[in-house]
């Protein structure tokens, strides 16, 4: 063994030193006699820190001041010191809170601690023993504070049911001493005693369950100890009562009454019933069903669902059948001893309009003629309904925006004719959908309709239409023989052949030419085409008509005007008709060389018989000896001089003028005029021109051209008395053409009467050149036979329009 010996001894017991068996042996005998004795305490659990037990100096016989001077030593329990000793004052001190219940666990009444006091110098051990007294400290208590049961509520009085104890730490009068149960008309609590002292508690059934009055049961159980104060415990005990098939289904009424009308659709619920268990589980689970009370042909008509009660309707309601139906109803649960309840539904039917109205048609015209009558039938027409009263009461109608009529038969009353209202036109409505209409008296009415299609036959009632009234064409001339000119195409809106067109060109002579000899137009499709080849100088426009016939019987037709323009080309070249000279000569004139700045040498006049357009001509030098002495205006062709001629300058000028017209491409002549100058004192050409008609009216050139043009008018005026004769004898023209285009040769106005001549080409040289110097237009025109001419002077202020052909130039006065 090893022993620690106290400091004042000897022999010193160091850290990690050990004594011999004998020392120790030694130290066990000094100190055997204060082991002997055993000191005693009892104190209470629970002392408050620094509390004094007793005073243990006193109690072993030692001073209390010698301790001070000496180590004390006490043993510790579950590893905590307890217990302390003041070497002041020799007072056992509480230095831990002891508990009770912790230090000795048992449930044993007495709880003794023993305890080794150690006082070192010289060493001395003293038993002492500690009894802790218990206190109540804790309260009763159930290890399960919810305890559930379930109890039968077919379980009879008496039955015991076993509860949980409680368990208090304490002991002695401080443990459990009784339970409680908390107020309850159904269950008691019994307690009973075991052997060992231990208390047991049943739960005793003393009142009849019924689980549809209380469900579930809600007890407190209260665990009460002997303390003082009293402490206690509580658990909480449900009882839940197991429901028992003791109750059966029922109906909230024992009679249903349902008022049905007849017809109802499949599928109309009629009644829900709700029949109700207050039992629980599968014994509140229904099962609905038809007793044997309920007839087959009530079951055709009507269902039930098993599940709901819902019942529905099935077949067909027929008030003419039954007025009423009765049906008997179950509700059985599922129970294993299945309860049931009964009701009756009674299903009153009210009647209904649920016949429709019947159209049956006799005869129908599904084709008539467009063309037929008014008043014609169109069909035979029956009407009837199988109910009675109101519901049987019908009338038959048609829609008001068809020229279609019903009329009621007066000898039955339910017959109709449908006929004809209005006159009928196939090409505004080809085909009729009439609906016929027929509707009862009934609550709600009830109707019915039949539909009659009736088309329509075409007649040849619409002649043909051309889109405009009239139509202008523009030829340009020169056109190709067999041109495409345009397409008059009539409509027809008839049928088949009445809607087949033919298309002619109404026959009409033209200075002695038929239309069918210059154009020519399609029967079929209505192309016009030119037969010949036109030309705007001879023919300016054609008027004439196109009819176009339908093959309809009898035939219908109608006609349009066709107005033909021949659009002019440039395709004559300007002529210089002044001055004149032969074909290819140049043209020699004299002037003195004393001509003044601004004389006039010469006039140089083209015509050109195209159009307006195609004839203004303007004029301008080609070829010019000086240019610095003649000025040529490009709008009249006057050629005048710009200074006076000196000697410097040649005797013979030499100019070429070239006209050209305004065409595209542009189209010209020229002419040579070859000047000379002499000394002798000429007459200048612009005097000749300025001296005015009444001084030089007894010349030798006007007195021929008085003499000249007084023949001409004698003989224009018996040329036009004897045109008006011819005229009178044909047929008037339905239109004339219209006036040609115009050319201004000259700006003068005058008013001296017309006057004509026949002449030949010098001859109309001279008298072209005397009458425009007095301020005329002079217009040559072909004779019908031979190569003269007719000269026609007019004032200068009307215009000329000019045509040519294979003829000479002809000039023709508008």
């Amino acid at each position: 063994m090893a022993f620690c010996l106290p400091q004042n001894m000897p022999v010193m017991c160091r850290e990690g030193q050990r004594m011999d068996f004998w020392m120790g042996l030694f130290v066990l005998l000094a100190a055997w006699p204060a082991a002997l004795s055993v000191t005693r305490y009892s104190i209470p659990e629970e002392m408050e820190r620094g509390s004094v037990v007793a005073n243990l100096a006193a109690d072993l016989g030692l001073e209390p001041g010698g301790l001070a001077q000496r180590e004390v030593k006490l043993d510790i329990f579950h590893n905590k010191k307890y217990l302390d000793v003041n070497k002041k004052t020799g007072e056992l001190l509480i230095v831990e809170t002891m508990d009770r219940e912790y230090l000795c666990p048992s449930k044993t009444v007495s709880c003794l601690l023993k305890l080794d006091v150690i006082i070192e110098s010289p060493l001395r051990i003293f038993n002492i023993e500690f009894e802790i007294t218990d206190i109540n400290d804790n309260a009763p208590y159930f290890r399960r504070d919810r305890v559930e049961l379930d109890v039968s509520e077919s379980a009879t009085p008496g039955e015991r049911f076993s509860l949980p104890n409680a368990v208090d730490p304490d002991v002695g009068i401080n443990t459990i001493k009784t339970y409680k149960l908390s107020p309850s008309q159904h269950f008691a609590i019994e307690i009973q005693t075991g052997t060992d002292g231990t208390q047991y508690v049943d739960l005793v059934l003393t009142r009849s369950l019924d689980r549809e009055e209380y469900a579930v049961h809600n007890l407190i159980l209260t665990a009460i100890d002997g303390g003082n104060p009293v402490r206690s415990g509580t658990a909480n005990i449900i009882v839940k009562v197991q429901d028992t098939n003791d109750n059966p289904p029922r109906f909230e009424k024992q009679i249903y009454t349902v008022n049905m009308t007849e017809n109802s659709p499949i599928g109309t619920t009629v009644i829900k019933l709700n029949a109700t268990d207050l039992d629980e589980g599968q014994n509140s689970e229904l099962v609905y069903s038809f007793t044997l009370y309920t007839s087959e042909k009530t079951q055709d008509v009507f269902a039930i669902n098993s599940n709901t009660g819902e019942i529905t309707v099935k077949g067909t309601i027929d008030y003419e059948d039954m007025k009423f139906y009765e049906m008997h109803i179950e509700a059985r649960d599922k129970g294993i001893y299945p309860l049931l309840g009964q009701c009756k539904v009674v299903v009153h039917v009210t009647d209904m309009n649920d016949n429709y109205p019947e159209i049956t048609l006799q005869s129908v015209k599904n084709t008539v003629n467009e063309d037929v009558p008014v008043g014609t039938v169109i069909a035979l027409v029956d009407i009837r309904d199988r109910d009675t009263g109101d519901n049987g009461k019908v009338h038959l109608f048609i829609h008001d925006s068809i020229p279609f009529v019903l009329n009621k038969s007066s000898d039955r009353p339910l017959h109709y004719e449908l006929v004809v209202s209005k006159p009928l036109d196939r090409e505004l409505v080809p085909d009729y959908e009439i609906t016929l209409i027929v509707k009862d008296s009934g609550r709600p009415p009830l109707s019915d309709n039949e539909t009659i299609t009736v088309h329509l036959l075409d007649v040849n009632d619409n002649a043909p239409h051309f889109p405009q009234s009239f139509y202008t064409i523009r030829v340009m001339e020169n056109n190709a023989p067999g041109a495409l000119l345009s397409s008059l195409s009539a409509l027809d809106p008839d049928l088949h052949e009445n809607q087949y067109l033919v298309y002619f060109i109404l026959e009409k002579e033209i200075a002695n030419t038929s239309m069918s000899m210059l154009f020519s137009i399609n029967p079929e499709n209505g192309n016009l085409y030119a037969l010949k080849t036109f030309d705007y100088e001879m023919e300016k426009e054609f008027l004439f008509h196109i009819e176009a016939r339908d093959s309809g019987s009898p035939p219908l037709s109608s006609n349009v005007t066709v107005h033909i323009i021949i659009v002019d080309q440039n395709d004559n070249a300007p002529v210089i008709v002044s001055p004149w000279r032969a074909h290819g000569s140049v043209v020699e004139e004299k002037l003195p060389r004393s001509t003044d700045k601004g004389s006039l040498v010469a006039k140089v006049i083209a015509l050109d018989v195209d159009s307006v357009h195609n004839s203004r001509v303007t004029y301008q030098f080609l070829q010019v000896t000086d240019v610095s002495l003649f000025s040529l205006d490009q709008y009249n062709g006057e050629i005048r001089t710009m200074r006076m001629f000196s000697y410097k300058d040649s005797r013979h000028q030499r100019l070429v003028v070239v006209a050209k017209d305004n065409g595209e491409p542009a189209l010209s002549a020229t002419v040579t005029i070859k000047l000379s100058t002499v000394e002798t004192a000429v007459k200048a050409y612009s005097d000749m021109t300025e001296v005015p008609l009444e001084y030089d009216i007894f010349s030798d050139l006007n007195l021929y051209l008085v003499i000249g043009l007084g023949s001409v008018s004698f003989l224009l005026l018996i040329t036009i008395l004897v045109t008006i004769v011819l005229k009178c004898q044909k047929v008037k023209p339905s239109k004339t053409a219209p006036p040609c285009r115009n050319s201004v040769i000259s700006e003068r106005n005058s008013t001296i009467a017309d006057s004509t001549l026949v002449s030949n080409d010098a001859y109309w040289y001279s008298l072209f050149l005397a009458e425009t110097r007095k301020g005329k237009l002079v217009v040559r025109q072909p004779m019908p036979k031979g190569s003269r001419y007719i000269v026609s002077s007019i004032p200068r202020s009307t215009g000329v329009s000019e045509t040519s052909d294979s003829a000479p130039s002809t000039l023709q006065v508008n």
